[in-house]
């Protein structure tokens, strides 16, 4: 398994990897088996260290048959970032037919990672739940204990999933000129959407690069 990545869309900055994950850590696995892959959908959290790519740390119910198949075919975690519709207007000549590029695109981000697995000795749900409370005006804290809190955790499976490998593509008009990625953000912000004004906020550092 792999990932397309046009030169252009490969991220001259190490950390672009590392941004996509912490800000959007709901992940798709994916196991590569016979008859067919397995998948589940669940948050990941990133760790740099050890080096040299980090590790990510998660959970899944114990009745999820997935973890089980872990050791049976590569698995990739697929991590995606805001993306929006570019319409070709937005762009400074869209009336030029015979320039390659002028259909309607969309904008997004994508990080994959391999990885192998290793089993924690804790489970990652009170790491995530700390993770995930941080900003809240009235976060939520682990009450339980005792058999409560061992039936909880015995209904779990916690991991770690050491990363091999990881491939970060960034699909936001640096094919394009200048002038057309500068349009692209200001038509973007003016939809004054959620998912067009983040899209937005990830191509500025991008709108003005040569």
């Amino acid at each position: 398994m792999s990932v397309y990545q046009p030169p252009s869309f490969v991220p001259r900055d190490a950390a672009a990897m590392e941004r996509v994950i912490r800000d959007y850590p709901f992940a798709t696995l994916v196991t590569a088996r016979a008859p067919e892959p397995q998948i589940s959908h669940l948050p990941l959290l990133f760790h740099s260290a050890p080096e040299p790519n980090g590790v990510l740390i998660g959970h899944m119910a114990r009745a999820n048959p997935h973890w089980r198949q872990f050791a049976d075919g590569p698995t990739m975690a697929l991590f995606h970032g805001p993306h929006a519709y570019v319409s070709p207007s937005s762009y400074a000549e869209p009336e030029r037919r015979s320039r390659p590029g002028t259909m309607p695109s969309f904008t997004s981000m994508l990080a994959s990672s391999w990885w192998r697995i290793v089993r924690p000795r804790s489970p990652s749900c009170t790491r995530w739940s700390s993770a995930s409370r941080s900003g809240r005006a009235a976060p939520w804290r682990l009450q339980l204990e005792g058999r409560e809190l061992e039936a909880m955790v015995s209904a779990i499976v916690a991991f770690r999933l050491l990363i091999e490998r990881v491939d970060t593509k960034l699909k936001l008009s640096q094919n394009r000129s200048v002038t057309d990625r500068q349009r692209v953000v200001a038509a973007l912000r003016a939809e004054h959407t959620a998912e067009a004004s983040a899209t937005a906020d990830w191509m500025q550092p991008y709108a003005g690069e040569v």
